[in-house]
């Protein structure tokens, strides 16, 4: 906890002229700091103005892959065949009642009529118009109709957002919509409400800790000015890009997430260096230019490891992963330019004020020690095997579960049990069968007409019906269930055939859940079965698109990790001169998201702490880990580069390895640790969500912080360097060189 020291009271502000100490920011932000701050308003406003419809000009998905044969045979029915593969359902129910009863079909047709009137908007089935009993639910107090409306994710989303009026009672009978897209609509509109409750929660808590941790109200506004600044300007920046490609609206939650957290991150950094060089000399410019030559050093160098394994995410064809990774390179650019300009233009004007109106009176150790962390490493580097071992072990066996880990896509199951789409998927799986609603569609554009094409058809449906799990299928050339056709099987069938157009399609249904291993399973068994006369065809559907999101990020991510690994060693190097150094972050780093990812499949794939929580246990969403792991990767190396600074800093001044490692731990110890309260917070907040992939993100980021700011940087570090000794800072002769020449030189 930081408190006040009286110093000696400077008047004006000395801008000395000469000398090594005064680079070209120093001298712009203690000569100009007004115009400085100024210029950063203008930025903001200018961001804020530009960035006022940036939630329009957002979209919702970029889970899929563009090139994946589930996105391409998507893009075949929709040109071919209006209404094929439905996404949305509307599920009227009369508690006690018929679907035959008069008032329920009245409401059917006042439901069927606006949909058929809407622009994009076709009704594929219903039970009201031909009474397939497939289309009632097993007691009959439940009927549904079936619908596609046209256009990207966004498009879809709005027109069924439009539509979603017709929603509600009607007298006794209560109609509700289902669906992906309304599955889309109220993931959004969960998420949205969660973060209003998650920041009403997190801010009032924030703004307590950041006026213990930095003292004094002056000072822990600070934090705030930057982490403000950073999320409009990376806003605006979003804005910008939307303009020229895809961007994901979930993007600004990681502004304004790592945002505020970096602000803090650098803030604290910044501003403990600078009090303590105040205590040695109470000049404010020089103590100032002092600050910026170590802790501006490394602010650039933390930067620099978060927004590289940011970056890893670009490798990914998903524009929602793409888009966190142009949220995270302008929140890192523009926290960073606020940290190094805005912050000291501050402090210049501010000046001894920044210790007025103190929060306690307590005094802190000399030279912003903090004997605490101080104690701990010197007990670990005494005993580096006894401290070490325990701690290991421990992050093992939170690991254990890692082993069988699942993945899948958010669905339904994401959403609390009393969601609307929740409520209609969940009637969907228990009371009604073969309703078509997330059928595997394979689709072919050159299938070819007249006889030849309905026995070529008659052919394949027969084979995929036979496959196991298939209860049906539905052709051109009839329906087939176990390889055994209907009477029309000689029959044209026209929905399922586009006259003219060479094209047909094939829906095969199951009672399998889509978005599960079985579901994954049975998408490439139907991909398997040999087609007649080697006829190009395309599966699509949920099952199918599980299989290609997963076998698209799962392709690529061996690049982003080698990415990640490849340009995190090289920037510590730099840092430190050392080959082993690095080497030893990367593995502590994995074994911490091991941990997390353990404790993940713990909680929310098995379940447990699901009736705490409130979510329904699932595989975990493919995309999510990914990103956790990028984030959590890069923050655990921004404290990895505040501790490393400092024992390097002391270790090239002269200090033995003990003390350079006590002293490094216990400088940074009290920085690391309030930061990593700080962003933890807000991290914590976010399971009030009734998202649950939300829940899995806020928890397991917070864990990941938590893990290695009291377990990994504290007690594993400094014993490593204690095994390691003058090995510490071991390199071949020719990265030595190439140090000597291109290495750090100022630390902070």
């Amino acid at each position: 906890m930081t408190s006040v020291t009286p110093r000696p009271v400077t008047t004006g502000r000395r801008v000395p002229t000469t000398g090594p100490a005064t680079g070209p920011v120093v001298r712009l932000v203690t000569r100009r700091p007004k115009s400085v701050l100024i210029t950063a308003l203008l930025i903001a406003v200018a961001a804020i103005v530009f960035s006022g419809d940036l939630v329009g000009a957002l979209k919702t998905g970029g889970f899929d892959d563009p090139s994946s044969e589930s996105v391409r045979g998507q893009k075949s029915l929709a040109q071919h065949f209006h209404a094929a593969d439905p996404n949305l359902v509307v599920m009227l129910e009369k508690p006690g009642g018929d679907v035959d009863d008069p008032d329920v079909r009245t409401v059917a047709d006042q439901v069927t009529q606006r949909l058929t009137g809407t622009e994009g908007v076709s009704v594929v089935g219903s039970y009201w118009a031909g009474r397939a009993p497939q289309l009632a639910g097993r007691d009959r107090d439940k009927g549904i109709i079936l619908a596609r409306v046209d256009g990207d994710e966004d498009t879809s989303a709005a027109r069924v957002k439009d539509l979603h009026e017709l929603a509600g009672h009607t007298g006794a009978v209560t109609v509700g919509f289902g669906g992906i897209t309304q599955v889309n609509n109220d993931i959004n509109a969960q998420v949205t409400e969660d973060l209003a409750r998650a920041e009403a929660i997190a801010v009032p808590i924030t703004l307590i800790l950041l006026l213990l941790v930095f003292g004094t109200v002056w000072a822990a506004g600070a934090p705030l000015l930057i982490g403000l600044f950073s999320i409009v300007a990376t806003l605006g920046t979003l804005r910008l890009l939307a303009v020229f490609t895809d961007v994901s609206v979930f993007a600004v939650n990681m502004a304004t997430a790592l945002g505020l957290g970096l602000a803090v991150d650098y803030s604290l950094l910044f501003v403990s260096r600078y009090r303590e060089q105040r205590l040695r000399d109470p000049d404010n410019i020089t103590a100032l230019a002092a600050t910026m030559r170590t802790a501006g050093s490394t602010v650039v160098f933390s930067a620099a490891t978060v927004a590289v394994a940011l970056c890893s995410l670009l490798v990914f064809p998903q524009y929602f992963l793409r888009s966190f990774a142009y949220a995270g390179i302008a929140v890192v650019i523009a926290t960073v330019c606020a940290a190094l300009m805005v912050l000291p233009a501050l402090l210049v004007l501010l000046g001894d004020r920044i210790d007025r109106w103190p929060v306690l009176r307590r005094r802190p150790a000399a030279g912003g020690h903090a004997p605490f962390w101080g104690r701990v490493a010197a007990e670990v580097m005494r005993r580096p095997f006894r401290s070490a071992v325990p701690v290991i072990l421990f992050l093992i066996a939170l690991a254990m579960p890692f082993t069988h880990i699942k993945f899948g896509i958010a669905d339904d199951r994401v959403l609390p049990k009393d969601a609307e789409s929740r409520v209609v998927a969940d009637a969907l799986r228990t009371e009604f069968a073969g309703t078509g609603s997330g059928a595997t569609v394979i689709v072919a554009d050159g299938w070819g007409t007249g006889t030849n094409g309905i026995k070529r058809a008659a052919v394949y449906a027969a084979r995929l019906s036979r496959v196991e799990g298939v209860s049906r299928v539905d052709s051109m050339a009839g329906t087939f269930v176990h390889g055994v056709a209907t009477p029309k099987l000689i029959t044209m069938h026209p929905r399922t055939y586009a006259s003219g157009k060479l094209a047909t399609y094939f829906s095969v249904l199951t009672d399998v859940e889509p978005y599960s291993d079985a579901g994954a399973d049975l998408a490439r068994a139907i991909r398997a079965v040999p087609v007649p006369a080697g006829v190009p065809v395309m599966a699509t559907g949920p099952a199918a698109q599980l299989v290609d999101i997963t076998a698209s990020i799962g392709g690529r991510l061996p690049h982003a990790l080698i990415l990640i690994a490849c340009t995190t060693f090289a920037l510590l190097f730099l840092l430190t001169g050392s080959v082993l150094l690095p080497l030893k972050a990367l593995v502590f780093n994995l074994l911490t998201m091991s941990s997390v990812f353990g404790v993940a499949v713990w909680i929310f794939q098995d379940g447990n702490l699901s009736e705490v929580l409130g979510f329904t246990a699932t595989p975990l969403t493919v995309a999510i880990p990914v990103l956790l792991f990028c984030v959590a990767f890069g923050l655990s190396m921004d404290y990895e580069v505040f501790v490393l600074s400092r024992i390097i800093e002391r270790h090239r001044q002269g200090a033995d390895l003990r003390t350079a490692v006590v002293e490094g731990l216990s400088r940074s110890g009290r920085v690391i640790s309030a930061a990593a309260a700080i962003l933890s917070v807000s991290f914590l907040a976010m399971l009030v969500s009734g998202v649950s992939f939300i829940q899995f993100f806020g928890l397991c980021a917070a864990l990941a912080i938590i893990l290695d700011a009291l377990l990994v940087r504290p007690v594993l570090v400094p014993a490593f360097m204690r095994l390691l000794g003058r090995w510490n800072w071991w390199a071949p002769g020719p990265l030595r060189a190439l140090h000597a020449r291109m290495g750090l030189r100022e630390h902070g």
